[in-house]
């Protein structure tokens, strides 16, 4: 999936927003016009799938985005235990009564929030169901439990993350898919992941620029997991663990090797690696 182009005209303007204006909004380096493409689908009310290889910062694109159309953002974390009640709600016991507590998902629509299913692929297939009316043109979701039926509001929208590389427990139904508007994001290019690894942790770029030199080597083996498991996430980890007085050595091995290494012979390759960069 890529990003379609969008006309000048296809969204309202954005607030202005990165770290270099508003300090207050969750730092995100656009890469391409995924900014626009967001926007236009929050205000057309279309449900968006984002897909991309774990750690490059699909669900600070949301939070960034969320803040900057200023809705509230509620984000959930999908697995393989996460039914429909822990979405929609379900009665609790109050004393010796009984009340209807609502889920995230009933609770973002009622209040016409940005609701993040992230990593909704690795979710029960009643999860997935449960989604059929919101994600439709009705734009409604049904509370069995209760009989209430709720028109979702214009700012309320559903966004839901997949991992585009990696083990995941299966791919979400064609039919699904369908119904969202789809929009991948991917490890960004070398410049720009230094200059976001070199946000978010303080560490100087000449210093950050030889982590992603290794990244690129490390992602180039091609062997899974470290195709698609060096993350600019697990870059920022070493970099904060430097910027923090940690030696270079030790930060990489902790944040970098170590996570990734899932036997000794992959250590020892990695460790190659950064030998090969580092010296």
């Amino acid at each position: 999936m890529t990003a379609l182009p969008v006309p000048p005209d296809a969204a309202p303007p954005l607030p202005a927003g990165g770290a270099d204006i508003d300090l207050d909004l969750p730092y995100y380096l656009e890469t391409g016009r995924e900014c626009a493409l967001f926007a236009a689908a929050h205000a057309r009310r279309l449900p968006v799938l984002i897909a991309g290889p774990a750690g490059c910062g699909k669900s600070r694109f949301v939070a960034h985005m969320a803040a900057r159309l200023g809705r509230p953002l509620v984000p959930v974390a999908c697995h393989a235990d996460l039914g429909s009640p822990d979405l929609i709600g379900r009665f609790v016991y109050t004393g010796s009564d009984t009340a209807w507590a609502d889920g995230p998902l009933t609770r973002a629509v009622r209040i016409g929030a940005v609701c993040l299913l992230d990593g909704l692929g690795a979710a029960r297939r009643d999860v997935i169901g449960v989604l059929g009316s919101l994600i439709g043109r009705q734009r409604r979701l049904v509370i069995g439990a209760t009989g209430e039926v709720l028109e979702a509001p214009d700012g309320f929208m559903l966004v839901a993350s997949d991992t585009a590389a990696g083990a995941r427990p299966a791919p979400l139904p064609p039919e699904a898919r369908q119904r969202f508007v789809a929009l991948r994001l991917d490890v960004p290019a070398p410049e720009a992941e230094i200059a976001i690894v070199a946000r978010e942790s303080g560490l100087e770029a000449g210093r950050v620029a030889p982590l992603v030199r290794l990244a690129g080597r490390i992602r180039a083996m091609g062997t899974a997991p470290l195709a698609g498991g060096v993350s600019t996430r697990l870059l920022v980890h070493a970099a904060v663990l430097m910027t923090g007085g940690i030696g270079v050595e030790r930060a990489i091995l902790a944040a970098i090797v170590e996570p990734l290494a899932e036997d000794s012979d992959m250590r020892r390759a990695l460790l190659a690696v950064v030998a090969s960069i580092y010296g």
